[in-house]
């Protein structure tokens, strides 16, 4: 993996170059020729689990010596800039000023390559602002605001597992009775029949299985979780094997969630695919699953990057953060809300309920 400082020479002028989004290949920005990156998936391997914990994650041709740099404001770990000069934190908008360190980390089997350029991803970013409803004016400025968004390799695990799962549950199956009750109407007492549904429940256990196939667990403390879930899915049948080129003129985060932890996330989202299972194979209208036991085999494991458009706004002394998936365009993201507006807004509403009020008043 590239420790931040390793450049590309154009061949024709000797500029720098950097990856183009959308291509396979680097592009200078000066005299505009392209350098194609050899694109393959040969060297794409899953890693044991079991082994990789028990080795300390694997022997050295599977890590490297990599420099990081610390952002102070939020933690953010990601490679030091080229030029060795102060930068924007990507997480945080912090300038990162921190002193370089030293560490062994698993290498990254694959990436996804930009394919959303900076110029689309603005638009889609625009867009998604513009839509906010009782949103502040400052956040809305933003949108107008060019060179904001910045590009990033994040860290993920994906896993493989093949899991058995046994319960024991109750299954509901509603049924309808004819019932009396006794109601007033036009002044008098009567009593009336109806229909109401009434749920029937009986015991129930069972088997369910399923096999896993690159469940994404995201590497980064700084990345908000819910986002980065929400960004889903991925094209994961197009990852390519990690080359440096691919990071030419974009910043890379350096994982800081562990194999053993990210395998406990993993196992989290496995659970509720399985719920998922076993509440189909207990059937009827409803489900209720009171124990649930799964074993998990055949666990593999590889740690990849997968590109993304950020930007941090600041409001009220609180970071918000947006990002694009940079191969779907998805975009998600944090937003303040203006309680000025909403509060306008509630005010406009009474008073006009008010109005028809009493216009009825008077009909």
């Amino acid at each position: 993996m590239s420790d931040g400082t390793r450049q590309f020479p154009c061949e024709q002028c000797g500029a720098k170059i950097q990856f183009a989004p959308g291509t396979d290949a680097l592009k200078c920005p000066y005299c505009g020729n392209q350098t194609h990156i050899p694109s393959s998936t040969e060297g794409i391997e899953e890693h044991d689990f079991l082994e990789a914990i028990a080795e300390n994650l694997g022997n050295e041709a599977e890590t490297e010596e990599v420099t990081s740099v610390r952002c102070g404001a939020c933690a953010a770990l990601v490679e030091p800039s080229p030029s060795h000069e102060a930068f924007p934190c990507p997480y945080c908008g912090s300038s990162i000023v921190a002193r370089e360190t030293s560490q062994r980390l698993l290498k990254p089997a694959a990436l996804l390559p930009f394919k959303i350029d900076r110029h689309r991803a603005t638009e889609l970013f625009r867009g998604w602002i513009t839509k906010l409803w009782f949103a502040p004016n400052a956040l809305k400025k933003l949108a107008q605001l060019d060179g904001r968004l910045q590009g990033l390799y994040a860290p993920y695990w994906t896993y493989d597992a093949d899991t058995v799962s046994t319960y024991t549950g109750q299954r509901g199956d509603n049924y309808t009775v004819t019932k009396t009750r006794t109601v007033t109407r036009d002044g008098k007492t009567v009593r009336e029949t109806y229909q109401d549904t009434e749920i029937r429940w009986s015991s129930t256990a069972g088997r369910v299985s399923r096999d896993f196939d690159d469940m994404l667990v995201v590497g980064s403390n700084s990345l908000p979780r819910d986002l980065a879930e929400e960004l889903e899915p991925w094209d994961l049948q197009n990852m390519v094997t990690y080359a440096d080129e691919y990071l030419s003129g974009f910043t890379a985060e350096r994982y800081q969630i562990d194999v053993a932890s990210g395998w406990k996330r993993a196992t989290e989202r496995m659970d509720d695919v399985i719920r998922g299972d076993v509440r189909h194979d207990i059937g009827g209208d409803h489900q209720r699953i009171l124990t649930l036991n799964t074993r998990h085999s055949s666990i593999t494991f590889k740690h990849v990057l997968l590109p993304m458009w950020i930007c941090s706004y600041r409001y009220k002394e609180k970071i918000y953060r947006f990002l694009v998936n940079a191969r779907t365009g998805e975009v998600q993201g944090q937003r303040p809300w203006s309680w000025v507006k909403i509060s306008l807004a509630a005010l406009a509403a009474a008073a006009i309920a008010y109005i028809l009020y009493v216009v009825f008043e008077r009909q």
